[in-house]
């Protein structure tokens, strides 16, 4: 067998990696930034704040657990936003912006913990932070969770990234 025959039987075996525009989730932290500013200053005493909560819970879920075809933000991306801007230029690798999700998903469960059990501090504490996180990708496209992943993914934690032949 040639080499690239070879190169090709290997590229054939190799897992599928799902490829994403990277804009959707910036778009997607953009309006999980609105709703989590919405939830600390609303607090944690509003009921208001907790449907939103529980609202963007289930989004981060959706994300993480069934991929960010599933995300809302990303279905609001991509039927309404994206037809606009056209074809992106490059495409991603989904997995980074998943676990983006899981890490926003722990912060959220975390904040509706401290809102059930009354710890007012745990709360704002759980929610800014991921209102950070949320507000750095959506401002300055900066992932903090797709970071965390790639470090996590160098030190030998978790997927290892597929490499290109």
């Amino acid at each position: 067998m040639t080499t690239q025959a070879s190169q090709q039987v290997a590229a054939s075996n190799r897992p599928k990696v799902k490829q994403i525009d990277p804009r959707g989730p910036r778009f997607g932290a953009a309006i999980t930034t609105v709703v989590l500013a919405l939830i600390l200053v609303l607090g944690p005493a509003s009921p208001i704040a907790a449907v939103l909560l529980t609202i963007q819970i289930l989004a981060f879920a959706a994300g993480s657990i069934f991929g960010l075809q599933a995300q809302p933000y990303g279905w609001i991306y991509r039927t309404f936003v994206r037809p606009r801007f056209g074809p992106p230029s490059e495409l991603e690798d989904q997995a980074p912006p998943r676990f983006a999700q899981a890490v926003g998903l722990v912060f959220g469960l975390v904040g509706a913990a401290g809102l059930l059990l009354g710890l007012d501090v745990l709360f704002y504490v759980a929610i800014g932070m991921a209102l950070a996180a949320a507000f750095l990708n959506a401002a300055f496209n900066f992932c903090l969770g797709c970071e965390m992943y790639l470090l996590f993914t160098r030190i030998g934690v978790g997927r290892k990234p597929l490499t290109q032949s």
